[in-house]
C-alpha cells in the first residue's frame, strides 16, 4: 500500500488550494489533465427546507476529473483507520489557478428566496462560467448542489430498489457505501471522522447553512459522516426512511419514549422485557405524568381494553422478548393500534432486521440494541430507531438536546460488523434451533424457551413473522439455585456475562445476573426463576457447544 503524507502550502495570496497526488502516481495524473471537455453529473435537487437529518439521504458526487477538489472539512478531519488511507494527496497552491466564486451573499438569498441558491464549485474556468449562469438563473438549475469545494449534493439512489442489492446479505454489506458516502475518500471501507465540530470558510457559509440553502455537518453532537452511513446501511437493512444512532440501547429507548408520549400521556408494554426499560417505564416516567398498562404479549384482549380506556400514545414491546422469547403479532397490533392513532414500536433486537422485518409488518418504528447482533463481536456500545423521516426526526430534534451521540469509531465498528451480520445470524440460528431440540429432550432440563420448538406459545407465529428464530435459547434446569450454579460453573465455553449476540457464546442466569437484588418471591413475580438459563450461541462449532453442554448436565 502506498503511503501519503498531506503538507499544507498557505499563502495569504491564495483563498483556494487543489489536490495533486503522489509523484509516484503523476503519469496517472498526466492522462486526467489533457484538455477537452469534462462531463457534468446531474443529481437531485436538494431540499432547502430540508433540516440537517436530510443529510442522511444524501450522497456526495465528485468532479469527474481525477484531480479532485477535496472539501477542506474532509481534508482536516478525516483520519486514517488500518487499510482505509483516507486521502492519498499533498496540498499545493503551484498546480493550477483555481478562484472560488464567492457563497450568496444575504442579499442575494433574498432575491432568490423562491427558489434554491446553488453555491458555486470551483474548477476550470468553463466549469466557473457554467455555474455562474446556474446561479444567476433559477431556471438553469440542473437539480445539482455544489460546494465551493467541487463537493456536490445529489439524490442518494434507493438503495433498498437497487438490483444488484436484492438480498438482505447484500445490503447489509453494501448499503450506505457502495453507491457512495459523504466522505472524500476512494477506500473500498469508510473511514472514521474523529472530529466534535465543523468549520466553515467564511461567514457567508455559515449564513447558508443556517438560512438552509445549504447543507452541512455543523457540531459533532448533530452528525457525524462515518454515523451517517451507517444509518443509511441500518434503514436500508429494515427498510426505514430514516435511522438514529444513539450511545446504548437504553438511549434509544428512553429518548423515543420521552420524545413521542406527551406530558400526562399513557403507553402500553409488556410484562416480560429488559428490566432497565421496565424500571424506566415504571419509576421515571411517571415523573412526566406518564402512566402504563403492562399486559401479556399474547393479550390482544388486554390491549384492546387498554385502548378504548386511554388515550394511549404508544405501543412499546420487544418481539421476541427477553428473556423468555414471547413473540407479539406485530401486524395485528399494529392495526389494532393505528386505528386509535397510536404508534407502535418494536423492539427487535433478538430478532435483528435479517430475521424480521417490524415495519414492513406494520409498526411504526424498531429499536435496536445496536451492541448484540448488528455489531456483533461484543466490542461496541450503540442503539438505534428506525422509522419514518418524520418520526425519526421528532425523535432526533430531543436527542440533540440530550446528547447521547454515538462515537463514531463505535460507528466504524459497527459497519464492519454488519458486513457478516447474515452470516452470523443464519449459523446462530442454526445452532440455537438445534440446541433447543436436544435440551427439549434431556431429562436435567425442565423446560425450554425458544421461538422455534412446535411447544412455544407463539411457535406459529413467530414462523409468520420471522425467517428465523435467533441465537438466544432460555431453559430452566431440573433442580434449584445452587444445582443451575453448578451447570453454569461447568461450562467451558461460554463466558459469563450480562449480554449476548456476539461471536464468543455467552451465558448467564438471570435470578442473579439481573434481579439479584430483588428477593426469590419479587423475582417470581417477573417469572425469574433460580434455575432459568439464557444461552446465547455464538459461531463456535455446533458439536463443541453441544459437547460443552452436554458434560455440563452430566455433572449435576
Amino acid at each position: 500500500m502506498a503511503v501519503y503524507t498531506c503538507p499544507r502550502v498557505f499563502t495569504s495570496s491564495s483563498s483556494s488550494y487543489c489536490c495533486r497526488h503522489h509523484p509516484d502516481l503523476a503519469t496517472r495524473r498526466a492522462a486526467a489533465d489533457k484538455p477537452g471537455p469534462r462531463p457534468r453529473f446531474a443529481a437531485g435537487r436538494v431540499d432547502a427546507t430540508a433540516p440537517f437529518h436530510g443529510l442522511s439521504s444524501l450522497i456526495l458526487r465528485f468532479p469527474p476529473n481525477f484531480v479532485r477538489q477535496l472539501s477542506t472539512k474532509a481534508r482536516r478531519n478525516c483520519s486514517n483507520i488500518g487499510v482505509a488511507q483516507i486521502v492519498a494527496a499533498s496540498w499545493s497552491n503551484k498546480d493550477s489557478d483555481l478562484s472560488a466564486v464567492p457563497a450568496a451573499s444575504a442579499v442575494d438569498a433574498a432575491a432568490t428566496a423562491a427558489d434554491l441558491v446553488v453555491p458555486p464549485q470551483i474548477g476550470a474556468e468553463d466549469d466557473l462560467a457554467a455555474t455562474a449562469a446556474n446561479a444567476a438563473s433559477s431556471a438553469a438549475v440542473d437539480d445539482v448542489a455544489v460546494f465551493g469545494n467541487g463537493v456536490q449534493f445529489g439524490g442518494l439512489p434507493d438503495l433498498k430498489d437497487a438490483s444488484f442489492l436484492s438480498s438482505d446479505g447484500s445490503i447489509a454489506i453494501h448499503a450506505g457505501e457502495r453507491l457512495g458516502r459523504g466522505i472524500v475518500t476512494d477506500a473500498i471501507t469508510t473511514p472514521v471522522v474523529n472530529t466534535s465540530a465543523y468549520f466553515f470558510k467564511k461567514t457567508a457559509d455559515l449564513l447558508d447553512f443556517k438560512e438552509k440553502r445549504a447543507t452541512s455537518f455543523e457540531y459533532g453532537r448533530y452528525g457525524n459522516p462515518t454515523t451517517v452511513v451507517l444509518e443509511e446501511k441500518i434503514s436500508a437493512l429494515e427498510g426505514a426512511e430514516s435511522t438514529l444512532m444513539l450511545a446504548s440501547g437504553m438511549c434509544a429507548s428512553t429518548v423515543l419514549l420521552m420524545a413521542l408520549v406527551p406530558a400526562g400521556g399513557h403507553i402500553v408494554t409488556t410484562t416480560d422485557c429488559y428490566r432497565k426499560t421496565r424500571i424506566f417505564i415504571e419509576t421515571i416516567l411517571p415523573k412526566m405524568g406518564i402512566t402504563a398498562t403492562i399486559i401479556d404479549p399474547a393479550d390482544v384482549g388486554a390491549l384492546e381494553t387498554a385502548l378504548n380506556e386511554n388515550k394511549v400514545s404508544l405501543f412499546f414491546t420487544e418481539s421476541p422478548t427477553n428473556p423468555f422469547l414471547r413473540c407479539v403479532d406485530i401486524q395485528l397490533v399494529s392495526d389494532l393500534c393505528h386505528r386509535k392513532g397510536a404508534l407502535v414500536c418494536i423492539d427487535g433486537t433478538f430478532a435483528t432486521p435479517i430475521n424480521q422485518k417490524a415495519l414492513a409488518l406494520g409498526a411504526d418504528l424498531v429499536v435496536h440494541s445496536a451492541t448484540k447482533y448488528l455489531a456483533g463481536h461484543n466490542d461496541v456500545l450503540a442503539g438505534c430507531i428506525s422509522g419514518s423521516m418524520k418520526l425519526v426526526s421528532e425523535i432526533r430534534i430531543l436527542h440533540h438536546i440530550l446528547g447521547g451521540a454515538l462515537n463514531p469509531n463505535a460507528a466504524y465498528l459497527i459497519i464492519r460488523g454488519m458486513k457478516t451480520l447474515h452470516i452470523r445470524v443464519q449459523q446462530q440460528n442454526s445452532t440455537a434451533l438445534g440446541m433447543a431440540k436436544i435440551l427439549e429432550a434431556h431429562p436435567k432440563v425442565a423446560h425450554v424457551y425458544y421461538p422455534g420448538l412446535p411447544n412455544h406459545p407463539e411457535h406459529e407465529l413467530a414462523k409468520r413473522q420471522m425467517t428465523g428464530f435467533g441465537g438466544v435459547v432460555s431453559f430452566e434446569i431440573d433442580g434449584d439455585l445452587k444445582r443451575t450454579i453448578k451447570f453454569i460453573d461447568a461450562l467451558k465455553i461460554p463466558y459469563i456475562a450480562p449480554s449476548f449476540g456476539g461471536c464468543e457464546s455467552i451465558v448467564d442466569q438471570p435470578a442473579i445476573m439481573s434481579y439479584w437484588d430483588l428477593s426469590q418471591s419479587d423475582r417470581l413475580k417477573y417469572g425469574i426463576k433460580d434455575n432459568l438459563v439464557r444461552f446465547s450461541f455464538g459461531l463456535e462449532d455446533f458439536k463443541d457447544l453441544k459437547d460443552d453442554i452436554l458434560q455440563a448436565l452430566e455433572k449435576i
